[in-house]
């Protein structure tokens, strides 16, 4: 018999749709989430192992007694959709709504346990008034400002650019080369909880995720020592970590951008070269292709504590916004600093000595960037550098050319976006009132709809043209729209209660909610979103919006998916349509593979062998229904495997090691030799209920099998236990021994022979076994 997987799926999809199942309550609140997904078309394979996860952890502590949150949304917003959109001529709304469609069908197709009542499209007004109600909170508070900075601008996207968004020098969507342009911005204040982001209270997070976030962050303690500019006296601030290296500062290099240096240029004979280079500067490439360059401003500055000139280059590796976008160089003891010097021959002179690594007071072939004791440092020779980083700073502090201070290598959020399809910023700009923040009962402000494909807001007259809400004179209104990972960034609150028009979110109910006890995503998302989503829960809590401090206690982020090499991408022409797995073998068939593949963390390489080996499992499950016999079960065979491999599927779910415990379920249906007592095949399909949900549903009698609780095992039987075995030769007692109850028949027969070898006169001709009775060796 086949397993007809296309009509038992159908059947339960409905049932559970129209029974309210996945909205029930009850038990101790869990909080389940996976990343919601872009609209981009149809699902793929990350996808569907990212939320059949999600979807076994749900089942399973539902069945455990849970009252699961288990909501879906679309992530809707953003460049993928409108550049799709304009590539086939057709409105955002209408490209975005049709895959939002396609997409939730084929969710449906999975068996996804999601209470669709709760679904949220980030599009819609109703969800975006709430954005743009945050971004005027963030104003008052201080936290959203604007000013004119040099932005990272993707030519290909025609739009800013968040650092976070700016991978290797290329733009994190389409990886077109990053350029430097000036504009007027807005920004969220995240550095403002820059320590608190540090100081993390979170459960269980992956450790890199949390590594990548601390170095994101990048907190560090040094001084901030004052240069001057020989010519005009002007300061150069500078900011280091390594104060006790300063006396072996032998130039300085400033970013492309830094303020000062249009002045420093304006004299210089080599003016256009100059310039030349600046621009050429600004295209952001890869650290591993940036070929460090840089060219002599013509002027120089005095190192404070020795009065020494020191020339002033600008270079291409120099960030702006790391730092002060001033470095000092010192070539000796750091080696990127060593590479530039060599490359234009400038002067290199040590400060640091370590005698047992032969670092001395002469010439040396790298850059020695270890501890040691302080040379040609004036009065601070001979101290030890640790030491002569506090007595150096004491000393600049004491006499005015520095200042201690702490360095974060995260930057202020840049939210602005030049894209039509976005949430619109709710700010007006007024001649007589300046920048005016709409009232928030004017809000939500609408994106218009009426428009063409490609169209930009600043292009839509009746967007563009309003009344200031202060003076009532003509104004205009703010054509930029808001990074789509403001979306994101909250979206969490807004499943707790989604329906509610005069609040973001109850606060009783996000009491009770929040935090989200399990999240499970991409670790792409570790700086980028998952950073965000931490700021914007410090914000809301200081509104007193919620209580919580964090947003998600524990992290499971999902490996990708593998195939012929590499991550599976429509550009690389591997992708393995989800909808063609599930129309040759079933839901049930796709769900128990990519959970069996591999562990959820790792990498996970398709197989097609694995998908039919997985099919064949679950045909097996099927023809069991035929085998099953109405018995005292605790008397069967079964009894004693079945009971641990509950305890066995129990401990490892409760790890998230779907792939063992997939396998434990199928080592028992191989202990399974005639027929089953109908209570161990009752308690076999509550085990493979959550990874399978549609044969286990029709597997299922006595009612529905989703409102059963998880089978408890017995904890007795479960121990080892041994048996006593008689040991006769030629039928005639000679001993006994002692054996495992499970252990294997012929590993009984070479224990019962070795017991009584010295008895034996001759080789056994035969070994006669009766299972948990006796062995009888006959001669």
């Amino acid at each position: 018999m086949k397993y007809p997987f296309e009509e038992i799926e159908k059947k339960y999809q409905e049932i559970w749709e129209n029974d309210g199942f996945f909205e029930k309550k009850k038990g101790e609140k869990h909080y389940l989430l996976e990343m919601f997904p872009y609209p981009s078309g149809k699902i793929h394979m990350g996808h569907v192992r990212n939320y059949v996860i999600g979807d076994v952890v749900a089942r399973y502590k539902t069945m455990k007694g849970f009252n699961v949150l288990h909501p879906m949304g679309w992530d809707a917003f953003g460049l993928p959709a409108e550049n799709a959109a304009i590539e086939k001529g057709v409105h955002p709304v209408k490209w975005t709504e049709e895959n939002i469609s396609c997409m939730k069908n084929q969710l449906k197709k999975l068996g996804l346990s999601y209470d669709w009542n709760k679904e949220i499209t980030t599009c819609s007004p109703n969800y975006y008034r709430w954005n743009q109600w945050l971004f005027l909170k963030f104003f008052e508070m201080g936290l959203a400002y604007q000013k004119t900075a040099d932005v990272n601008w993707c030519p290909k996207c025609q739009t800013v650019l968040a650092n976070e968004q700016v991978l290797d020098g290329a733009c994190w969507r389409c990886e077109a080369k990053i350029t430097s342009k000036s504009l007027k911005q807005w920004f969220f204040k995240i550095t403002e909880y820059a320590d608190e982001m540090l100081d993390h209270k979170l459960g269980k997070w992956p450790e890199n995720v949390l590594v990548m976030q601390k170095n994101w962050i990048g907190k560090s303690k040094g001084i901030e020592i004052f240069f001057k500019e020989k010519k005009t006296g002007k300061t150069i601030p500078v900011f280091t970590t390594r104060p006790d290296t300063i006396f072996g500062a032998t130039y300085l290099t400033l970013a492309p951008q830094y303020p000062l240096v249009d002045e420093l240029i304006e004299d210089a004979p080599n003016f256009s070269e100059i310039k030349e280079f600046i621009e050429k500067a600004k295209i952001r490439v890869s650290p591993d292709e940036l070929e460090k360059e840089g060219i002599f401003t013509g002027r120089f500055a005095i190192n404070p504590v020795n009065n020494e000139e020191v020339p002033i280059w600008i270079a291409n590796y120099v960030l702006m916004e790391y730092g002060t976008g001033a470095i000092m160089a010192v070539p000796a003891h750091d080696q990127r600093d060593f590479d530039f010097a060599k490359k234009y021959g400038l002067p290199i002179k040590i400060v640091i000595s370590n005698q047992e690594l032969g670092i001395k007071d002469h010439r040396i072939d790298r850059a020695y960037e270890g501890e040691g004791v302080l040379v040609n440092s004036g009065m601070f020779d001979g101290m030890e550098s640790e030491r002569a980083k506090e007595a150096i700073s004491d000393w600049m502090e004491e006499i005015g050319i520095g200042v201690r201070k702490i360095n974060y290598k995260l930057k202020d959020w840049l939210i602005s976006r030049q894209r039509y399809w976005g949430c619109p910023i709710p700010i007006i700009y007024c001649s007589e009132c300046d920048t005016v923040p709409v009232p928030e009962d004017e809000l939500p402000v609408v994106l218009p709809l009426d428009t063409k494909p490609g169209q930009n807001l600043w292009e839509i007259e009746e967007f563009v043209n309003c009344k200031c809400p202060k003076c009532r004179q003509p104004a205009k209104r703010e054509t930029d729209t808001m990074d789509t990972f403001v979306d994101s960034s909250w979206y969490f609150l807004r499943f707790i209660t989604p329906s509610c028009e005069t609040k973001l979110v109850l606060k009783e109910e996000a009491d009770y909610w929040m935090p989200v006890d399990q999240y499970i995503g991409g670790v792409e998302h570790a700086i980028l979103h998952l950073m965000y989503a931490r700021f914007f829960t410090k914000v809301m809590r200081d509104l007193g919006l919620i209580s919580v401090d964090e947003p998600f206690t524990n992290l499971l982020a999902q490996g990708m998916v593998i195939k012929d090499g590499a991550k599976m991408s429509k550009s690389k022409g591997n992708i393995v349509d989800p909808d063609s797995i599930i129309e040759r073998y079933g839901a049930d068939t796709l769900r128990l593979f990519i959970l069996f593949a591999a562990p959820p963390e790792g990498e996970l390489v398709w197989n097609d062998k694995g998908i039919e080996g997985c099919f064949r499992f679950l045909n097996r499950v099927y023809r069991l229904k035929d085998k099953v016999e109405e018995r005292d079960h605790k008397e069967d065979r079964l009894y004693i495997p079945i009971n641990k491999t509950i305890k066995a599927v129990t401990d490892d779910l409760e790890r998230f090691s779907f792939n063992t415990a997939i396998a434990r379920l199928m080592e028992f249906v191989n202990e399974i030799k005639n027929n089953i007592p109908k209570g161990i095949f009752e308690k076999f399909l509550l085990l493979l209920f959550p990874f399978a949900p549609h044969i286990t549903s029709f597997l299922w009698e006595k009612g529905k099998i989703s409102d059963s609780p998880w089978p408890p095992y017995d904890e007795d039987v479960i121990k080892e236990k041994e048996i006593t075995i008689i040991i006769q030769i030629n039928g005639k007692l000679r001993g006994k021994i002692t054996a495992p109850y499970d252990l294997e028949a012929e590993e009984i027969k070479k224990r019962a022979v070795l017991s009584v070898s010295d008895k034996l006169k001759t080789s056994p001709k035969n070994i006669i076994f009766v299972p948990n009775k006796l062995v009888n060796i006959v001669l």
